[in-house]
C-alpha cells in the first residue's frame, strides 16, 4: 500500500510540474553557497510574500517567519519584498512602504551584495511562483551567485510534513468530527497541489480531512461528498493559505461557513490561522532555504556568468 501511495505522488508531481524541483529527483549539483564566497563578498536572503492588509496576521505570518529566518542565518542580512501591487498600494495609503522583489534587488546590487538566496512563502508551484522564478533569474548577471529555494508544497515529503503539521496543531478530532481547509485555489496546472493535498492527509491516516479551494479543485461539492462518506457531521474550518487575509474572512469565514451549514453539517469551530502561523511550517520553508545553500540547479551552475558589479 506504502509503495502504490508513493507511485502515485510521483504521478501528482509530474502532473503539477514539480518534479524538477524536487529534491530527490536530483536537477541539483553540490555547490556549497557560503564556501564559495571570498573576504569581499556579501550575502543577503531574500524573502518574498505576496502580503496582506491585515496588520494582526503579517505580524505572526510574514514578520514571524522573516525573524525565523534571521535567527537560523545570523550572519546574513534579511530583507523582504511584496509581489501583490494592490496589498502595497493600500498599505503604502496607510504609511507602510513595502518594496517588490524587484527593487530590493536593485537594491542589494547597488550595496554591493554578491550572493543572493531567494525564498518565497508561496504554497504551492503556480503563477507566483512562475514569476518570481523568472524574475531571480533575469539577475542572474548581477549577481555572483543568486538562488531560489522551492514553494511549500514541492516534493511528496512536503505534503506529508504539511498533513502533520496541521494534524498537530488541531489534535484529536471527536466521533463524526472533520476538517476542511480551504486554499485560494488557481486555474494554473500547478493547483493539482491541492488535490495532492487532500489525498495525502488520507494517505497518512487522517481520513476526516478534506482540502477546497475558492477557485479551483477541489470544489465545494467534492469537500461535501467527501466528508459525507466519512460519516462527518461536525467540521472545523480553517483557511489553507499562507495568511489568514481577505480570503480567509470573507470566502472561509463567511461563504464556506455559511455554506457548509446549509449541507447539514455543524461547524463547530473556525481556526483563523494561517499556515505561517505553524512553527513546523515555518520549518519547512527555513529546510528549502537550507537545501539551496548546499545545491543549486545545474542548467545554472553550469553556466558561465560574467559577473560585474558596474553591470546595467
Amino acid at each position: 500500500m506504502r509503495t502504490i501511495t508513493k507511485l502515485f505522488l510521483s504521478s501528482m508531481l509530474l502532473v503539477n510540474g514539480t518534479i524538477s524541483l524536487a529534491h530527490s529527483e536530483g536537477g541539483f549539483v553540490d555547490k556549497d553557497f557560503f564556501n564559495e564566497m571570498t573576504k569581499d563578498d556579501k550575502a543577503a536572503i531574500l524573502m518574498v510574500h505576496f502580503g496582506t492588509t491585515f496588520d494582526d496576521t503579517r505580524a505572526l505570518t510574514i514578520d514571524r517567519i522573516n525573524e525565523k529566518v534571521q535567527k537560523e542565518f545570523k550572519n546574513v542580512d534579511v530583507r523582504e519584498a511584496y509581489t501583490s501591487r494592490i496589498i502595497m498600494r493600500r498599505l503604502k495609503e496607510r504609511g507602510i512602504v513595502k518594496l517588490n522583489p524587484q527593487e530590493v534587488l536593485d537594491e542589494l546590487k547597488a550595496q554591493g551584495y554578491t550572493h543572493i538566496l531567494v525564498q518565497g512563502t508561496n504554497v504551492m508551484n503556480g503563477i507566483e511562483s512562475e514569476n518570481l522564478k523568472n524574475e531571480v533569474a533575469s539577475y542572474s548577471n548581477s549577481f555572483k551567485d543568486i538562488r531560489l529555494g522551492a514553494p511549500l508544497l514541492t516534493e511528496a515529503h512536503d505534503y506529508e510534513k504539511v498533513a502533520k503539521a496541521i494534524a498537530k496543531k488541531i489534535g484529536p478530532l471527536k466521533k463524526n468530527q472533520g476538517v476542511v481547509l480551504v486554499g485560494h485555489g488557481t486555474h494554473h496546472y500547478g493547483g493539482s497541489a491541492y488535490a495532492m493535498m487532500d489525498y495525502v492527509f488520507s494517505a497518512e491516516g487522517y481520513e476526516n480531512y478534506a482540502v477546497g479551494t475558492v477557485e479551483g479543485y477541489p470544489e465545494f461539492d467534492n469537500v461535501v461528498k467527501k466528508l459525507k462518506d466519512r460519516g462527518v457531521t461536525d467540521v472545523i474550518l480553517m483557511p489553507f493559505m499562507f495568511v489568514a487575509g481577505d480570503h480567509a474572512q470573507n470566502d472561509i469565514a463567511g461563504d464556506w461557513n455559511e455554506d457548509l451549514q446549509k449541507a447539514g453539517f455543524t461547524v463547530s469551530k473556525i481556526i483563523m490561522m494561517g499556515l505561517g502561523q505553524n512553527e513546523d511550517i515555518q520549518n519547512i520553508y527555513v529546510d528549502h532555504i537550507k537545501f539551496i545553500t548546499h545545491h543549486k540547479p545545474e542548467d545554472i551552475a553550469a553556466k558561465k556568468v560574467q559577473y560585474s558589479k558596474d553591470k546595467d
